[in-house]
């Protein structure tokens, strides 16, 4: 089980009364807020959003707001685990809950996307070969099944706006299992540490990924990117370095896959 990193997500502030104190999410910036019951809201007008999508793939579990934008998680989370809210026309977003954020008062603020923003992948993925210990970070709320040892899709990418800046966004990741995350208390393995996962971007290496957590943002250098054409964007897991008889792919999901231009 890992801890939020709170550099990419400010921790939220519980308080187990009624009406209760909870965390306005937006953007990774937390607030305080006065809520019973958790919604999502548009991010600017703070308006409630009908009909967003709730899902927590490793639950097999999903439900969607009502009218005012509320709901109600209707599954047990007894541990950490990806919650992810989908709408069209907005940004993908998705975060870290425990048992305690679960059983209060959320209130997402999600952002509007903008044309130049790509959505490249909103389902979560399992990569790896499924030969994993107990001690592995999220190893307990690992549920779908393993593409292999990388990831790899084709999107276009339409003209750029002179200077502008390309991030690409991993909604979340779960089950990294290097020395860094191992030194941060993010999993229970004891005698090994795994390579950091590797991201790819038109077969240049933008990034390694040595830590679990929630919107880990990656810049994308522009000359790597082809305007108007399609773009290739490849995530490699790790190896176990303590493993040399064969070959042992590090296991771990990430879910919410995007491109933000500004």
């Amino acid at each position: 089980m890992y801890k939020l990193i709170i550099s990419l997500v400010l921790m939220i502030i519980v308080i187990n009364t009624l009406p209760a104190f909870c965390g306005i999410v937006q953007g990774g910036v937390a607030k305080e807020g006065l809520e019973d019951r958790s919604r999502v809201i548009d991010s600017a007008t703070n308006l409630p959003i009908n009909r967003a999508k709730i899902s927590m793939p490793q639950k097999n579990y999903q439900t969607y707001t009502d009218a005012q934008g509320r709901f109600q998680l209707g599954t047990k989370v007894d541990g950490q685990t990806v919650m992810s809210v989908e709408k069209a026309g907005y940004k993908p977003f998705s975060m870290t809950i425990d048992e305690k954020m679960a059983n209060t008062a959320i209130v997402l603020g999600i952002e509007k996307s903008t044309p130049k923003d790509i959505t490249i992948e909103t389902s979560m993925f399992h990569l790896g070969d499924n030969n994993f210990s107990d001690g592995s970070a999220n190893a307990r709320e690992f549920r779908v099944k393993t593409i292999g040892p990388y990831y790899s899709k084709n999107f276009k990418v339409a003209a750029l706006t002179p200077n502008s800046t390309s991030s690409l966004i991993i909604g979340s990741i779960i089950g990294v299992d290097t020395l860094m995350a191992k030194s941060m208390g993010q999993n229970k393995v004891t005698n090994a540490y795994s390579s950091p996962p590797e991201v790819y971007f038109n077969g240049s290496k933008i990034a390694e990924i040595k830590v679990n957590g929630d919107g880990q943002k990656i810049k994308v250098p522009n000359n790597l990117i082809k305007q108007n054409q399609l773009n290739e964007v490849i995530i490699k897991t790790g190896k176990n370095m303590m493993q040399t008889a064969y070959v042992d792919y590090d296991d771990i999901e990430f879910m919410n896959l995007s491109i933000e231009n500004n």
